[in-house]
């Protein structure tokens, strides 16, 4: 088992990138609103008219979109990355996004992976 995140730059993609991880299997995903610390920083360097300007109408947020999926394999993580970069072009180009998986040792209540167990 391995979770995939994917922090996408361009949120207006969400939809695209969820379809595309959907046509690979991929069911549940979760989705929460971030930012970075470059963007952070920028906005804070902004000068003083701007950054009040934009505040009083909504326009300061900067953010990206992090997805967290829970998946069977590398096999099935390849798939998705792949499926990811043709809806964003290849994630080597700046302004597209961070994909990366990690490992993990188990997990509670995912019972369609089959992780679910009472005893070690």
């Amino acid at each position: 088992m391995l979770l995939m995140i994917l922090v996408l730059d361009d949120i207006s993609r969400l939809n695209d990138v969820l379809r595309a991880w959907e046509a690979t299997g991929i069911r549940g995903v979760t989705i929460l609103e971030s930012t970075g610390m470059a963007r952070v920083l920028e906005r804070h360097h902004a000068r003083a008219a701007y950054v009040g300007f934009s505040g009083l109408f909504g326009g300061g947020r900067v953010s990206h979109n992090t997805l967290m999926a829970v998946i069977d394999d590398m096999s099935q993580a390849e798939a998705a990355a792949a499926a990811t970069e043709t809806v964003l072009g290849s994630l080597a180009q700046p302004h597209t996004g961070i994909l990366f998986v990690v490992p993990v040792l188990r997990a509670w209540g995912l019972g369609h992976l089959g992780t679910e167990s009472d005893s070690d």
